[in-house]
């Protein structure tokens, strides 16, 4: 009896642990989510900006002198790729409206 006493013990606290973390997630998808969405959307447009500046003669922009380009490359190199190719992706009429509303 004893046996089967701290196995419902430990169902009790796993079933209590689980309401817990869904009841912190549905708190926080109404108060935060939203907001947290938007800093990351601003954050990667930033980004995005930052690295057109510095990295614009790659598409044929050159904005800055290649020296401070060769300076600021090591911090760059990870995310070239995945920037070429979202600066280089076809927009959707949708995107330019999701941009324009936040």
């Amino acid at each position: 009896m004893s046996a089967s006493r701290p196995r419902t013990l430990e169902q009790i606290e796993t079933i209590l642990r689980k309401t817990l973390r869904t009841l912190g997630e549905v708190i926080y998808g109404m108060t935060v989510y939203d907001w947290v969405h938007e800093l990351n959307s601003a954050r990667n447009e930033q980004e995005r900006l930052f690295s057109l500046i510095v990295y614009g003669d790659l598409l044929g922009i050159p904005i800055l002198p290649p020296y401070y380009t060769l300076r600021l490359l090591p911090y760059l190199v990870p995310t070239l790729e995945n920037w070429r190719r979202s600066m280089l992706r076809e927009r959707d009429f949708t995107d330019i409206i999701n941009q324009e509303v936040g």
